[in-house]
């Protein structure tokens, strides 16, 4: 998208909604919100500044059946254009589910796990599961070459819904034995390890 020639004033939009400094998962939750007020083909501007949020949205628009218009970064504000589909469905939630205890157990046991930690950089940087592998939710598709489609994955992020998505496309990509980690790492009580002093 050529962000210099597209402008907020040529973009119409029947409702905004200001998501400015909230973090994962409140822009969907507010956006889940707000587009049940909407009518099938209005607009909704959302108004971020969480970095995850475009592939938040993106993968929750994919999955619901409202469609991602588009993003026009301004400063430190994303904004982001949705027009909602015509008939409402079922949000699939991904079937394998693996609890942190559980998880936690595995750890603690030395089985052979992998963890896909599908938060954002900064996220991983100041709390993350020791040898887990970070690769930020919208660079999956990107870096799936990075990861073997045979080995049991454990996928986490901070509260279950990133890790839900990433678990899906995953599948979808081939890979056979994946479990979304829940309710993740905003209740993780294991040991954790930072990249930063």
């Amino acid at each position: 998208m050529n962000r210099e020639v597209l402008s907020l004033t040529n973009i119409q939009t029947d409702k905004v909604l200001d998501a400015k400094g909230l973090a994962c998962p409140m822009p969907i939750v507010k956006t889940k919100k707000t587009m049940n007020e909407l009518e099938p083909g209005q607009v909704l501007e959302i108004q971020a500044t969480d970095k995850g949020s475009t592939a938040d949205l993106k993968a929750w628009c994919d999955n619901i059946g409202h469609q991602y218009i588009g993003t026009i970064e301004k400063g430190e504000i994303i904004h982001h254009f949705v027009r909602k589909g015509g008939e409402e469905i079922e949000e699939i939630k991904y079937p394998h589910l693996i609890e942190n205890e559980e998880l936690a157990r595995k750890l603690e046991s030395n089985e052979q796990t992998i963890i896909l930690d599908v938060r954002e950089p900064s996220e991983f940087a100041f709390h993350h599961i020791p040898g887990s592998i970070s690769i930020p939710f919208g660079e999956l598709e990107q870096r799936m070459d990075d990861l073997n489609k045979e080995t049991e994955m454990y996928v986490i992020c901070r509260t279950g819904n990133r890790s839900d998505l990433a678990a899906q496309k995953l599948t979808q990509l081939g890979f056979k034995k994946v479990f979304n980690v829940v309710p993740g790492m905003s209740e993780w009580k294991g040991i954790t390890e930072k990249l930063i002093d």
